[in-house]
């Protein structure tokens, strides 16, 4: 055994996310039922630990809003399921929340095609990551969010050196114990060790897609993409969305179904406009000028909160 080889080995050892969990060492011979019970235990207590990381998420969501307001971007970089996690949300905030789909990207070592097929070894280049940071022409108004639940994948400590010496504001989100890297905010997430050892899929995955949706949430809702708790900023790219839209402007303003359609194509298809011309008795210029004075949100055009 390599000397690079014997300290990967020792480091592994080391994580918490590599341990061996005692309640679960007799699953491989447990009935269906006791194996799914067995898991679903592990499950119940992330959402604690993930609360506990509240305060490291609200700097993150800080550090986001303050790059969109700058015209800057929220870029997740990760390997395995945790570059396709950040993908996952990055994919879903256009339609949501009304975004370019440029706002929020989500990369992944190894490229697209590693998406949907795993190719485990493209996690051990660091600079494989610092190529992808240049490709994805990170700059200073960007935040970059490495992810991984292990705190060691190369590919990752590779992305958040390029884009700290970018001047970026950099995140880092691992389910292990802090270790104080050059970073801008660790968000440590330690579930403690999975069902099946060392299947980070699991609770840490579940672990880092609640902080993905917190912090991308929570920095939309900042931004005004959210009125009260309805996505009023969503996207009309299917019939749904539609059919959720007009619904929104109903709900809001007590109009049937026949009038909030309508509304709905006179505003040019935006539901905040929409509710500001009905709740305020004006035409969409109008509407528009007061949503925009507003910042966006929409309580603030309507006058109904400073």
């Amino acid at each position: 055994m390599s000397g690079h080889q014997r300290k990967i080995f020792e480091e592994l050892k080391s994580l918490t996310t590599e341990q061996r969990n005692p309640r679960t060492v007799g699953i491989d011979l447990a009935p269906t039922e006791q194996v799914l019970e067995a898991m679903n235990t592990e499950d119940r207590g992330v959402p604690d630990v993930v609360r506990g990381a509240i305060p490291s998420i609200a700097r993150a969501v800080d550090l986001v809003v303050a790059s969109f307001k700058g015209g800057g971007r929220l870029v997740y970089f990760g390997a395995g399921t945790s570059g396709r996690l950040g993908i996952l949300d990055s994919a879903e905030c256009p339609p949501t929340f009304g975004v370019p789909a440029e706002m929020v990207v989500g990369m992944i070592a190894g490229g697209r095609e590693t998406v949907f097929l795993s190719r485990e070894g493209v996690e051990d280049s660091e600079a494989s990551g610092e190529a992808d940071v240049a490709k994805s022409a990170v700059c200073d108004k960007d935040t970059v969010v490495g992810i991984t639940a292990s705190r060691r994948t190369p590919y990752v400590m590779g992305v958040l050196r390029a884009a700290r010496s970018r001047g970026a504001g950099t995140v880092f989100l691992t389910c292990n114990p802090k270790i104080h890297a050059d970073v801008d905010i660790e968000i440590n997430v330690v579930v403690g060790p999975e069902a099946v050892a060392g299947s980070t899929r699991l609770k840490a995955g579940t672990a880092q897609k609640m902080v993905l949706n917190m912090i991308t949430t929570a920095s939309m809702v900042r931004l005004g993409k959210v009125y009260e708790n309805l996505m009023v900023d969503l996207k009309p790219t299917s019939e749904k969305l539609q059919e959720r839209a007009k619904g929104i402007i109903s709900l809001l303003t007590g109009m049937g179904y026949d009038d909030a359609a309508d509304v709905y194509e006179r505003s040019g298809r935006n539901v905040k406009v929409s509710v500001i011309m009905v709740k305020r008795g004006v035409d969409r210029t109008t509407a528009e000028s007061a949503l925009a004075e507003a910042d966006g949100f929409l309580a603030r055009a309507l006058g109904e909160r400073d």
